[in-house]
């Protein structure tokens, strides 16, 4: 029984491979290949919310003015998230940053090659975050399920 619970209770080291656990890091980001500190190192917790409230706050304001004069009786917050939603794959598309990781100095970089993301993965990434509870929880290295799961880490720039 302690095997059956142990594989979902261990955290986030439950998730790599087999044998992999024995190598362990001295910084986050280590088993990527990517840097301890500075440009190239994995992004830090907040620095990537301060960069999803950048990203949340200017879209509330397109979206106020799509919507006009109607600000509290319309859909307001559906019109926010699709707004959200369209900025953060265009962006990450065609520039590898939303508007927020541009500000803070940070990029979405693909780990298996220096190759832009492109639409599927920030599709797929973008979809993800949606959801809000893929980005709460982080592997070992602190990468958020929707970029382990597309192949992506939020890196700094400078």
């Amino acid at each position: 029984m302690a095997r059956i619970t142990g594989s979902w209770l261990s955290g986030p080291l439950a998730a790599l491979p087999d044998g992999a656990d024995e190598m362990k890091q001295s910084y986050r980001g280590e088993r990527l290949g990517l840097q301890p500190a500075g440009p190239g190192a994995l992004a830090s917790t907040g620095r990537r919310l301060a960069a999803l409230m950048i990203d949340w706050v200017s879209s509330a304001g397109i979206a106020a003015l799509i919507i006009g004069d109607n600000f509290f009786e319309g859909p307001f917050s559906t019109v926010t998230l699709a707004v959200w939603f369209v900025i953060g794959i265009a962006t990450v598309t065609l520039f590898s940053f939303t508007p927020g990781q541009f500000c803070l100095g940070l990029h979405v970089a693909r780990i298996d090659g220096p190759v832009r993301v492109g639409f599927v993965r920030a599709l797929v990434r973008q979809a993800l975050l949606v959801f809000v509870v893929p980005g709460t929880i982080t592997d070992a290295d602190g990468r958020g399920m929707q970029d382990r799961g597309t192949g992506t880490a939020l890196v700094r720039t400078r």
